[in-house]
């Protein structure tokens, strides 16, 4: 390989020293980052005479004209910063995970005098226990919801201390005992804890004898009520354990990966999947699907631990791997940091942790089938608009727009993008209508498409735009795209006749629509970016009216301002039981009694039902 004078400098003087070492073509463009123990031995190795290189590494190297270093003090440090750098510049010779979500956990306060289950999507050290991450946010849902039926803890958001004038009607349902009035103490309350923690962290034998032995006691004192209530509680536990149960080998927190691969015409298409196993549990499950992958089992597996840890997960504390990595004690340091104990990498060959890889490789094999079958119905859709809308090549962007309000007010409009087959978020967009008055969804959707296309914004220019709405709405975006400069960019509306199934689509120029046919590629795809716009939009806006909504009741309430407005909702949870709370309460809450006249005045109607909101 003949190699620039610049370059070959660069490789005469590489440092001996562990760190990260970037690879650039001549525009400056990140190709691949590293790292290595001694940078100097692990860049030379590439350029080689005579080194056995993948397609992929030999078409990278053809354009590397630069290569920067980064020297670090350990190797451990070169694996934190490579990761970090991984997902900022996402290079496009890396491994990358196309993943920017933050995955939601359980928060449980166990310190406090009356702990409740909140969901988060950050761990901090502070104390509290973390249970998670669930994946899908389905499975959160259902352990939420078993939680609750089975176990009375307190859900509500008040300070508990006792002094509660009444409980709510989650008491009368018995799925709490009103610690809030005195009716349960704090120890008496920390049982309940206790027993969610069990069902959380899978010491299930642990839970089903503590309950069987209070039942029993509860038998012997005669309080048939309580023990029969407890009998209830140990069935709906044995029939959750049932559904969730997929071992019993241990109770000790595992991810487990498995791998599967599949050729198509592009290359070798690979998912990677994640099974969260707690407590032996399974909790939820993760994949990660790369259309054509060239690199090596291992190096898939790395990279996905890597990337994966390290955002805000919390690593297990035995992480089951389908083939052994060579720098397992490397990763395992840097795991056992974040998680602050002891985490450890196996590759298991035989027994019920093999199983487990098993499965998780049934999964992943399922899962690219599934990958590869929406490709192709993607490839479909997007040749059929090409067709259908004379565009000059398939839409692989398209960007979809809609707008929300109420009569005008709080007026929305959202940006969603759909990339190559799927939804790209941390490229979606929400504007809050800054220039319209009064509900004028044809000026809103002008002014979004003005602020997208005409602002000075490093995303990429999509290869079609999709317009909520008929002729009116798609002539307004027009007008926007003109003001904006861009008036080349191609775009649609998409709407349905007044009692008709079938979706129109509307061109520039062109009086009469095109109609689509119900089962079509093209029409499912077009649909789904036109959903996602609208549940974006929707969502945005609710968020803002609630915000409003709170806004307008409390803060122009004289004496009551942004502290005293949140110490209020801290304490009562809402506006409606601000209205109802005593003078005494009100007083607890630091209300002196002139501003809780005010209170009265501004929120009458609300404690009996008759404000609308």
């Amino acid at each position: 390989m003949d190699l620039s004078p610049s370059l070959q400098s660069k490789l005469d003087h590489l440092p001996e020293q562990p760190g990260v070492y970037l690879m650039k073509n001549a525009r400056g463009e990140i190709l691949y980052i590293g790292k290595a123990r001694v940078l100097a031995d692990r860049v030379r190795s590439y350029f080689q005479k005579g080194s056995d290189h993948t397609p992929k590494t030999t078409l990278m190297l053809s354009q590397v004209a630069d290569i920067e270093t980064i020297v670090t003090r350990s190797e451990l440090e070169a694996l934190i910063l490579e990761s970090n750098l991984v997902k900022r510049h996402r290079p496009r010779f890396n491994v990358v995970l196309r993943d920017d979500k933050h995955y939601p956990y359980l928060r449980f306060p166990v310190k406090e005098n009356f702990p409740r289950l909140t969901i988060v999507r950050r761990v901090q050290k502070d104390g509290a226990l973390y249970y998670g991450p669930y994946v899908p946010t389905g499975a959160l849902r259902e352990t939420l919801k078993v939680i609750r039926k089975v176990f009375p803890l307190a859900t509500c958001e008040i300070e508990i201390d006792g002094t509660a004038e009444r409980p709510c009607i989650e008491y009368e349902l018995k799925r709490c005992m009103a610690p809030c009035v005195g009716y349960q103490t704090r120890d008496e309350y920390h049982e309940i804890v206790k027993q969610v923690r069990m069902f959380l962290e899978g010491r299930d034998t642990e839970l089903l004898e503590s309950l069987r032995a209070e039942m029993e006691a509860a038998a012997d004192r005669e309080q048939f009520e309580e023990a029969a209530r407890l009998r209830d509680r140990i069935f709906k536990i044995e029939r959750t354990l049932e559904k969730q149960r997929i071992t019993q080998t241990t109770s000790t927190d595992q991810d487990v990966i498995g791998l599967a691969r599949k050729d198509t015409a592009q290359g070798t298409a690979v998912d990677l999947q994640m099974l969260f196993v707690r407590g032996g549990l399974l909790i939820g499950r993760k994949d990660f699907f790369w259309p054509a992958a060239e690199a090596s089992d291992e190096e898939l597996i790395r990279s996905a631990i890597e990337q994966f840890y390290n955002k805000d997960v919390l690593p297990p504390k035995e992480l089951l791997v389908p083939t052994p990595l060579s720098e397992a004690t490397l990763i395992e340091k840097w795991l056992s940091e974040k998680k602050g104990e002891p985490v450890r990498i196996v590759a298991p060959e035989r027994g019920a942790k093999h199983q487990l890889l098993l499965l998780a490789e049934e999964n992943a094999a399922a899962a690219v089938a599934d990958h590869l079958r929406d490709e192709e119905s993607d490839r479909l859709a997007v040749a059929e608009l090409k067709r259908l809308l004379r565009l000059d090549r398939p839409p692989r962007r398209i960007e979809g727009f809609d707008i929300s309000n109420t009569m005008g007010d709080q007026s929305v409009a959202s940006m969603v993008v759909w990339e190559d087959g799927q939804a790209k978020k941390s490229d979606y967009r929400k504007f809050r209508i800054q220039t319209v008055q009064g509900a004028n969804d044809f000026a809103s959707i002008q002014e979004a498409v003005v602020r997208r296309y005409g602002e000075a914004e490093d995303l990429p220019l999509p290869d079609l735009i999709l317009i909520d709405g008929g002729l009116g709405q798609l002539a307004a975006a027009m007008d926007g795209l003109k003001k904006a400069g861009r008036s080349g960019l191609p775009i649609i509306g998409l709407a349905k006749a007044s009692g008709e199934k079938e979706e129109r689509v509307f061109l520039a120029g062109r009086k009469n629509p095109i109609m689509l046919t119900p089962s079509s590629p093209a029409t499912h795809l077009l649909q789904r970016v036109r959903d996602e716009a609208h549940r974006f939009a929707i969502t945005y806006h609710r968020k803002l009216r609630g915000k409003a909504l709170i806004a307008s009741r409390l803060d122009q309430i004289i004496g009551v301002g942004e502290i005293r407005r949140t110490r209020l909702l801290r304490k009562f949870g809402s506006v409606e039981k601000i209205a109802k709370a005593t003078d005494d309460e009100l007083r607890e809450a630091g209300v002196d009694a002139k501003t809780a006249a005010e209170i009265r005045k501004a929120l009458a109607g609300t404690a009996s039902g008759k404000d609308s909101e």
